[in-house]
């Protein structure tokens, strides 16, 4: 009799063990919607280009393969400078100084999620001031004639969502992102 309630125990003491090592390594409940990641899709909120109405890409987006490695965490479009450079979505700016030397404009886009979108644009000279809300297209300000990393005139484009880098251009919808050049149709 008493090797079976020493049997029973010792099962109950294994299940109670079991029981708590799966509670405290399985993971918490989600109370609230995780935030997006950073293989969420970008929503192509973008309704104009930042400089012109479709500018050379000089450099593509080249994601790093670590957070500290190599690449291009933007793309950069050519522009002259005291070309204007505007708003590819509506937000309100979050930076508008400089950074290291160069005039930086950076504007967090509404309605894109918690934490929002940022795009980031440099060498800019900001007409509007950190706090200021702006629409799709309104000019922030011009193309810096120095402080650019290209080779040529440009500005670079950035994109954020929190500490994680995306492709800017993923913004822009296919109709603005590959419109060709108009074409005159003849008149019947």
């Amino acid at each position: 009799m008493r090797a079976k309630r020493c049997v029973r125990v010792c099962t109950r003491l294994i299940l109670l063990l079991v029981l708590t090592a799966a509670v405290l390594l399985s993971p918490p409940p989600r109370l609230f919607a995780a935030p997006p990641g950073p293989d969420a899709p970008v929503p192509a909120v973008g309704r104009a280009w930042p400089v012109g109405s479709r500018p050379q890409v000089l450099r593509g987006w080249e994601p790093p393969a670590t957070a500290y490695g190599p690449g291009h965490r933007g793309v950069d479009l050519a522009a002259a400078p005291g070309t204007p450079v505007r708003a590819v979505a509506g937000g309100r700016v979050s930076f508008a100084g400089r950074v290291a030397g160069k005039g930086v404009v950076s504007v967090e886009l509404t309605g894109t999620g918690e934490p929002p979108l940022r795009t980031t644009l440099e060498p800019v000279t900001a007409t509007v001031q950190e706090g200021e809300e702006v629409e799709p297209g309104e000019v922030i300000g011009t193309v810096d004639a120095t402080g650019s990393h290209c080779t040529a005139p440009c500005v670079h484009w950035g994109l954020r969502r929190g500490e994680t880098y995306l492709n800017p251009l993923s913004l822009l919808p296919p109709w603005l992102l590959h419109r060709g050049p108009s074409r005159l149709l003849p008149v019947y």
